[in-house]
């Protein structure tokens, strides 16, 4: 504002107050959706974070075809093979990506083996290219190949294991299971929370009390040693797909007690509110109070809650298999991998046998930032 001698008083900036006034205005006619996108966009690490989750989990019906090898497909001429490095260019001249040729020879200092790269001549490597029988997205039979290495060389990118596999195929044939456990065992913890804190909070009474003693027992009871004794009970004749729904169900059962309290505390304040009284009186059942006016109110909790369950699903899944108690051979998953990998002296000499856990490490942290981003974008008071 500027004073002129007369005394009056004069706006110097109404375009930008009127602007600003816009924008304030803008804001208060978005809908809910468009300001929870617009805060989780200024979170970049949790973007970016859901970006590569979506990535990830859109790749897995694609894995076998991302894969130059199938997942226990043996070159036992190649065990213990350091990852390779694709080059592009050969004695200054660009020729593609290829690889070079190596042979195997035995350290008799340190009893392991090296591999020698013949350096004379590059090994371009193939693309859409033919190889071992997979089924792409789980039923369609396929044995085309993104890339594979030519006849007498091998493409280990992130080398090859004690029986000659490939650790990049087998880690991307693993995330197909060890992702999607966590889908399927926040699912079933998900409807028993949900269900059971949903009964808890909004009748209370005696039903209230016996929900209250059966979580109260179960955050009681180790958690691992509960998780060995109900997958050591899985018969072990079982086929993978069995023990792998299993395993899920187990992670489920022993998630949602954390659950059922938070939905049965947030019923309990909700349940004396003026809207929900209301419904009762007009005549509302039970469910559909629950489903359509107390569930909605406390969508953000679960939806936060949910991304941040998944990671804990996934290193539950890791830790048994680990274990040799979740998922086994001929089954594919970080876990599995990593029960491989148990021998320290055998890490020590070939130290890439243990990458599976990187993307572990990855994933969970992933799932971590994308759930912190989540929920400070679906909580107003956080922004």
């Amino acid at each position: 504002m500027t004073i002129l001698p007369d005394g009056r008083f004069v706006d110097d900036k109404p375009y930008e107050r009127e602007m600003g006034a816009e924008a304030r205005n803008a804001d208060l006619d978005a809908s809910n959706t468009v300001l929870m996108l617009r805060r989780f966009v200024k979170h970049r690490l949790a973007l970016f974070s859901g970006l590569f989750l979506i990535l990830s989990y859109l790749m897995l019906p694609f894995a076998g075809f991302i894969s130059p090898y199938t997942p226990n497909e043996r070159l036992e001429d190649y065990l213990y093979h350091p990852p390779q490095v694709v080059h592009f260019f050969h004695e200054g001249s660009f020729v593609g990506p290829f690889v070079y040729e190596t042979e195997a020879q035995m350290n008799l200092e340190s009893f392991s083996w090296e591999y020698v790269a013949d350096r004379s001549t590059p090994a371009k490597l193939e693309f859409f290219c033919k190889g071992g029988e997979y089924h792409l997205a789980g039923f369609i039979k396929s044995d085309t190949h993104l890339f594979c290495a030519p006849e007498g060389a091998t493409a280990f990118l992130w080398g090859s294991d004690r029986l000659g596999r490939d650790v990049f195929s087998r880690i991307l044939y693993g995330a197909q299971l060890s992702l999607t456990v966590g889908l399927v065992g926040i699912t079933v913890s998900f409807v028993i929370g949900i269900v059971l804190g949903s009964i808890a909070g909004y009748f209370g009474g005696f039903l209230d009390w016996v929900i209250n003693r059966v979580i109260e027992i179960l955050r009681s009871l180790p958690e691992l040693p509960l998780w060995l004794a109900l997958s050591a009970a899985v018969p072990s004749h079982w086929g993978p797909v069995s023990v792998f729904f299993i395993i899920s169900i187990i992670l489920g059962i022993l998630d949602w007690p954390g659950l059922a309290r938070a939905v049965r505390s947030k019923f309990l304040s909700l349940r004396e509110e003026e809207f929900v009284r209301a419904a009762e009186m007009m005549g509302a059942k039970p469910g559909r109070v629950i489903r359509r006016h107390l569930l909605p109110n406390f969508l953000s909790h679960l939806i936060a809650s949910a991304t941040l369950s998944i990671p804990a699903m996934i290193l539950g899944e890791t830790a048994l298999s680990f274990l040799g108690l979740g998922l086994r051979a001929p089954a594919v998953s970080w876990g599995v991998m990593l029960n491989d990998a148990q021998n320290l002296a055998s890490i020590e000499i070939y130290p890439w046998t243990a990458i599976p856990m990187l993307p572990i490490v990855v994933v969970v942290l992933a799932f971590n930032f994308f759930g912190d981003g989540l929920r400070d974008a679906l909580d107003p008071n956080r922004s």
